[in-house]
């Protein structure tokens, strides 16, 4: 069944999540989407500091809205934020160092943030990680799994309560199309019983868990615009550090950072999004199947909200 999610993922990625792939789809997008005046609405972007996330950033900040760059690298993030602030003429461009693998800092981080700032209207959830080797941190958790999931879960529903003072308000995560291979695992969520550890699919899982995440917290928090989205295959840091093969079979095809970024940008902006229904997947600015077909990757409700209660439990034991 892997040989057959893997080779059907790889054929529509060919065809829809390259460049040419954008070009296409983008033929349909109007131009009006993105026409929006964001002075005076806050904006929450992790991993601001370089590929997508950066473009995120950028094309906010150009539209005056006030971004809060949330990024591990001091140095990285500052020349960032130098970069972004020269790009867009806007000077209300913010910066706050938090290590995203850190679970018990980033619940201190929302903490802090709530008591200095009275609104926030959009959280882009775009920080990640790809580590090629299982390691094991904080409360014996997988650091993959830290990043990617556990520490989104604890940054977005500790920011809960100051999205809600903000009438439309939203929370857009960048996941990937890579979780079409992937069946939501509650009983493995540390990869204990991945032998070999495969990095790539350890990615893939947690992007699955996103995208769950996402549709639950769209039942939980109706007064929050929840969604989530593929950016397709982008020439991005990330890729090049954390998948050099498929980097190098692949980067005469790959999107720029900014054309995978288009869709976060939208999602993040756009009046037309809050015309969507809340907890959709989308590509290319379009909600998209969260499931291949034949592909037996579909679970119960109850596994679903059993995987949530378990990242509940987690989350709780980093409160300070």
């Amino acid at each position: 069944m892997s040989m057959y999610r893997n080779t059907v993922w790889f054929l529509k990625g060919l065809k829809e999540y390259t460049k040419s792939g954008y070009e296409a789809a983008s033929k349909g997008f109007k131009e009006s989407d993105l026409e929006v005046d964001c002075t005076g609405k806050h904006y929450m972007i992790t991993g601001a500091n370089s590929g997508i996330g950066k473009c995120i950033a950028t094309e906010i900040a150009k539209r005056g809205g006030t971004v809060h760059m949330v990024c591990r690298n001091p140095k990285t993030a500052e020349e960032a934020k130098g970069e972004i602030t020269e790009a867009s003429n806007n000077q209300n461009v913010h910066l706050h160092i938090l290590d995203m693998s850190v679970p018990q800092d980033v619940y201190k981080f929302t903490q802090t943030f709530m008591e200095q700032h009275d609104q926030l209207h959009t959280l882009v959830n775009n920080a990640g990680c790809m580590i090629n080797t299982r390691e094991v941190i904080a409360e014996n958790l997988e650091k993959n799994f830290v990043t990617n999931t556990l520490s989104t879960h604890i940054l977005t529903t500790n920011l809960i309560p100051l999205l809600k003072k903000s009438e439309k308000s939203r929370v857009v995560v960048v996941t990937s199309g890579g979780m079409l291979v992937q069946k939501l695992n509650v009983d493995d969520l540390q990869f204990e019983k991945m032998k070999p550890f495969d990095g790539t699919m350890a990615y893939a899982q947690n992007k699955r868990q996103q995208v769950v995440m996402t549709e639950q917290y769209a039942k939980q928090y109706p007064d929050v615009h929840f969604s989530c989205m593929h950016p397709g295959w982008a020439d991005t840091p990330a890729v090049r550090n954390s998948m050099p093969d498929f980097y190098n079979k692949m980067k005469d095809k790959l999107r720029s950072p900014s054309q995978g970024a288009d869709t976060a940008v939208w999602l993040a902006v756009s009046p037309a999004v809050l015309e969507q229904q809340s907890g959709l997947f989308f590509q290319d600015r379009s909600p998209a199947a969260t499931h291949l077909p034949l592909a037996w990757t579909k679970v119960c409700t109850k596994d679903e909200e059993n995987f949530m209660t378990l990242l509940n439990d987690l989350a709780d034991k980093f409160k300070a």
